[in-house]
Parts: structure tokens; C-alpha cells; sequence
């Protein structure tokens, strides 16, 4: 009877042993998506309604532009740029002052961050997730003069459409430049508040000068969300090639 019982416990023991498994041989195949792939009628019938909703959503009329608004129309700004880093001061700027009985500075995004165009006549909610497809939030800054610094620095060295405000006024001559923020003369010992994305303000397009602000304010308000508010309560959309960025020969 021990013996019977000895052998049972070894083989209880035996089987709960580890062994080392590893991975000797992975195959994959392609499956090519194409015309040989037959449509399922069921699948069709089931998502239809959704897709003619989405659909109808997506090409409701927002606004009206009289002209082409483009990425790449101006020397170092933009039509379309203009018109997206203004729409977003004005939408945030009194979220932000409700919160804090301030007002933002100025803002600043990223040329690449744009990602479509619109062509003249009307505009619809699709154009808006065409521009902007990313779920990037607005986010408000504090940094001090020397960050200021680096961010007109790196604006002028990317010599890239970089979208900036209208609050701002920058002339550059050639290796030097003149700042001006809502009509006032930048000074260097001040700091200054700047609407931006979540996406840059953690170093985004490499501009790090975001990173470690001495406050940051989430606004918890999409960009794409703000650009479509924008739309619906604006008739005609008005933008241009203006002295905010002013390059001198």
C-alpha cells in the first residue's frame, strides 16, 4: 500500500514539473484585400444605416470660405495657419479666463500638424477632421522670457509655417528680429502664457521649449472640437497673409 501511495506522489510530482518551452518556427501568410475578396450582403445591410448617417453628418455645410485657404501660401505663415491658430485663441481664450481671470498671450501650433487644405466654397464638418485627425487637445503654457527666446528662435532656424497668433508681431532682419506680444515690446524678465497642443507641449516637433512650463492648463477642449464651434458660428471665414510675420530683404 506505501509503494502504491509512493508511486501516485511521484507521479503527481513528475507531472507538475516545468519544462522550458521555445518558440522554434513562425510562419505568417498575406492576405491581399482586393477584388477576389467577395462583399458579405449581410455585412452591408447591417452597417448601412451608420455609414448614411455618418455620411450626412460629415457633409453638413459649417461655414463658407471665398478662397482657396492653403499651408504653404506665405513666407513663413500661412492662410489656413492663420486662420487655425486665431480660431483657437478665440475659442480658448475665455475658457482660459474663466478659469483664471487672465488672458492668454499669444498661441502657437505646427505647420505639420495640418493636415489638408480647403478649397473655395462651402465648408463642412468633414473639412475639419481632414485638417486636423488627431484627437490633440489645447493646452495653455506659462514660460518665462528665456523660453520665449527659444521658441522665436526655433521658428526663425525651422524657417517652416509654423502657425503664430495675431497677438504676435515679429520683423526679422536677417540675424536679428524685433518681438512685439499684443502691441508691447517683448521683455525677456517677463513671463508669457501661450495657447498650444498637448502634443507640442510634451516636445512634439521637436519644440522642447514647451517641456517644464512653470504652469501648464489642460483646457480639456479637442482641437477639432474648437475648429468646428469655430465653423458653425461664423458666416464666411476671414483670413490673409498679414504683418504678423514681417521678413525684411
Amino acid at each position: 500500500m506505501k509503494r502504491c501511495y509512493f508511486i501516485c506522489f511521484f507521479l503527481v510530482v513528475a507531472s507538475c514539473k516545468k519544462t522550458d518551452i521555445q518558440l522554434t518556427k513562425i510562419t505568417a501568410n498575406t492576405i491581399a484585400i482586393n477584388d477576389s475578396i467577395q462583399p458579405s450582403m449581410k455585412i452591408d445591410s447591417m452597417i448601412a444605416p451608420y455609414k448614411e448617417k455618418l455620411t450626412a453628418e460629415m457633409q453638413q455645410v459649417l461655414s463658407y470660405t471665398a478662397k482657396d485657404l492653403l499651408k504653404n501660401d506665405g513666407n513663413l505663415q500661412s492662410t489656413l495657419g492663420n486662420l487655425m491658430v486665431d480660431l483657437c485663441y478665440e475659442i480658448a481664450n475665455p475658457v482660459y479666463n474663466k478659469r483664471t481671470n487672465k488672458s492668454i498671450d499669444f498661441a502657437m501650433l505646427n505647420h505639420g500638424g495640418i493636415r489638408a487644405t480647403i478649397a473655395r466654397g462651402k465648408v463642412t464638418k468633414e473639412h475639419a477632421f481632414q485638417i486636423m485627425p488627431f484627437e490633440n487637445e489645447l493646452v495653455v503654457v506659462e514660460l518665462t522670457g528665456d523660453k520665449v527666446i527659444a521658441l522665436v528662435d526655433y521658428f526663425i532656424k525651422s524657417q517652416r509655417a509654423h502657425p503664430l497668433s495675431k497677438n504676435v508681431e515679429l520683423t526679422i532682419d536677417k540675424e536679428n528680429y524685433d518681438l512685439k506680444i499684443n502691441g508691447s515690446t517683448f521683455d525677456k524678465n517677463k513671463s508669457y502664457t501661450i495657447l498650444t497642443s498637448d502634443y507640442l507641449q510634451n516636445g512634439g516637433s521637436k519644440m522642447n521649449f514647451f517641456k517644464n512650463p512653470e504652469k501648464l492648463i489642460k483646457l480639456d477642449y479637442k482641437i477639432r472640437d474648437a475648429i468646428i464651434d469655430y465653423f458653425k458660428k461664423t458666416d464666411t471665414l476671414q483670413t490673409a497673409i498679414d504683418h504678423r510675420v514681417i521678413i525684411k530683404p
